[in-house]
């Protein structure tokens, strides 16, 4: 018989069967089988190791010195591939190593602060955390969950939407006791703008005047690579941004940061979804629990009207 077509651990666990039902008959009852399928087996396995290991009688079953050995070691092996299964089950407590990307902003103002608390109640999962703004490949990272805040492109990354977050235009008090507040959407032509300098980021701003949505371009005298770079320079008095609410809530109701045309706000949301990479099998546990753990506890109610 080819080595590959063998089982040796469904052998060695009708074997340990027979050991611990005391017979044939007994074992075959236990494991839903019949007796002669289960005297076979056990005869091939002897035959296949080359030894006697049980001595067959009509009374009782007795082991014999190599049958001993060979059943200990059989328990230590079963119970090795049950520890195995028990540790990638979907069903075993989360463990390991959790690799996780997520935008600057987001990481700052609501994941790592959640870190604890996960920690706590997954206490043998390690959480690997890189912030950066860039999309990465998920598999050249060998990051297993990222946070991606927008429209989702079609890829074999799966999403789960965590919430979303309209945006909003702000500037400091300081700016606009300076420069004057923009009345209308016509007035950003006389004003500082911080706008992005990536690629997928639009040049133009939607606004909602007499009911229609109206884009206006725009040219910033400052671009920058991510939110948290708009963030301080909108706080130190650069000019006008458009953020999610997500990204600046605490300044915008410190007072620190304005917000500006809101009246005209066209409703546009950024959408913060959990991704993963897509395939057959069942999630690691420690990856589901995180995705679980973040839909229940980030807060998905951003300020979604015009009162913030």
């Amino acid at each position: 018989m080819a080595r590959q077509e063998i089982n040796r651990s469904g052998e060695m666990e009708v074997f340990a069967r027979v050991v611990e039902e005391g017979g044939f008959t007994a074992a075959a009852k236990a494991l839903s089988m019949t007796p002669s399928a289960v005297s076979k087996l056990v005869a091939r396995l002897e035959a296949r190791l080359g030894s006697r290991l049980v001595n067959r009688s009509t009374r009782k079953l007795q082991l014999t010195a190599e049958g001993l050995t060979f059943h200990e070691r059989s328990l230590r092996v079963l119970a090795d591939l049950d520890e195995a299964e028990r540790a990638v089950s979907a069903c075993a407590a989360p463990r390991g190593r959790l690799r996780i990307n997520a935008n600057v902003p987001f990481g700052l103002h609501h994941l790592l602060p959640l870190i604890p608390k996960f920690s706590a109640l997954n206490p043998q999962v390690q959480v690997d955390v890189t912030l950066t703004d860039q999309v990465i490949d998920l598999l050249d990272e060998r990051a297993e969950l990222a946070i991606r805040v927008g429209p989702m492109r079609p890829s074999q990354l799966v999403a789960r939407k965590l919430g979303d977050s309209r945006t909003v235009l702000v500037a400091s008090p300081g700016y606009l006791a300076r420069r004057g507040t923009p009345k209308h959407p016509d007035d950003l032509a006389d004003h500082d703008l911080i706008t992005f300098n990536f690629s997928r980021q639009s040049d133009e701003w939607p606004f909602l005047i007499g009911g229609e949505r109206v884009s206006y371009p725009v040219q910033g005298r400052s671009l920058v690579g991510d939110g948290e770079s708009a963030t301080h320079l909108a706080l130190a008095g650069q000019g006008i941004t458009k953020l999610g609410i997500f990204h600046i809530i605490d300044p915008i109701r410190a007072g620190r940061l304005v917000p500006v045309l809101d009246d005209f706000n066209s409703g546009e949301l950024e959408t913060v979804s959990a991704v993963y990479v897509g395939h057959a099998g069942p999630l690691p546990a420690r990856v589901r629990a995180m995705i679980d753990f973040l839909a229940a506890e980030v807060d998905v109610h951003w300020p979604m009207g015009r009162a913030l």
